[in-house]
């Protein structure tokens, strides 16, 4: 009877928060980052070498068009790549060691189904990268190529920089909405329990609807960091990533018992 009891799945209850309830998922992040800055920087930091080899390929690519979007669509896949900060999280919840070892358990535990969400979350990306290579071509026209160090200037003297900048900002907020509703907090509780990725994504966009509030200053203030992030050549996101996966961890704590 009791093995029964223990087998048996338990109701996922989704809470509802204030809608300023960010700012403690922020602190709590802060501390778990403190208690082991080791592991959270070195995701940031590597994370941050990643930009610039993004970066560096699409320049050697001729397409330095192309280094915001897929800057920008590569925080699509950001979620998945925080599953060790997650772990880092949840054992320093349970006072149990945290190690960089220990850490790699979370990509491994629910591994199927994290690999599942990776693969949704690169299509996104991917699609992204796209769409915004379209929106480039239909605005600026296919035969738009100038010398790297000209492309600035000759996107602020055509009169389709305005409209590109509409267009491409609107369909970016679509699918960066899509990416964070089905992500606020499947994968920090795919790494936590052994649910589906489905059954994780369905709890996500439960939370999303019942806190809008709070789930739409929450996205604000990771778009807000990262932007900030980003100026100084992607610098800062030594600090924001490990910040904000940490805090996402407690975002998901706090709103999915």
């Amino acid at each position: 009877m009791t093995s029964e009891v223990e087998s048996a799945p338990r109701t996922v209850v989704v809470r509802t928060v204030a809608p300023d309830r960010p700012w403690a998922w922020l602190t709590a992040g802060w501390r778990d980052l403190m208690a082991n800055p080791q592991i959270g920087f070195f995701y940031g930091a590597a994370l941050t070498v990643a930009g610039w080899l993004l970066a560096l390929l699409l320049l050697w690519a001729r397409s330095a068009w192309a280094i915001l979007p897929a800057s920008a669509g590569f925080f699509i896949v950001a979620p998945l790549l925080a599953a060790g900060l997650y772990e880092a999280s949840r054992l320093r919840e349970q006072g149990k060691p945290v190690s960089f070892a220990a850490c790699m358990k979370g990509f491994t535990r629910n591994g199927g189904q994290l690999a599942f969400m990776g693969v949704v979350l690169l299509i996104l990306h991917l699609f992204w990268v796209r769409v915004a290579a379209l929106i480039f071509m239909l605005m600026f026209g296919i035969n738009f190529a100038p010398a790297l160090e000209d492309i600035p200037l000759a996107m602020l003297r055509s009169p389709m920089l305005l409209p590109f900048l509409i267009v491409g900002t609107g369909a970016g907020a679509i699918l960066a909405a899509t990416a964070f509703a089905i992500s606020a907090v499947s994968i920090p509780m795919l790494v936590d329990r052994d649910v589906s990725a489905i059954e994780a994504v369905i709890v996500s966009l439960r939370a999303v609807i019942a806190n809008p509030g709070a789930m739409v200053f929450w996205a604000g203030l990771i778009v807000v960091f990262t932007a900030m992030a980003m100026v100084p050549f992607f610098l800062g996101l030594a600090l924001v990533i490990p910040l904000v996966g940490h805090a996402t961890w407690h975002a998901y704590r706090d709103l999915v018992d």
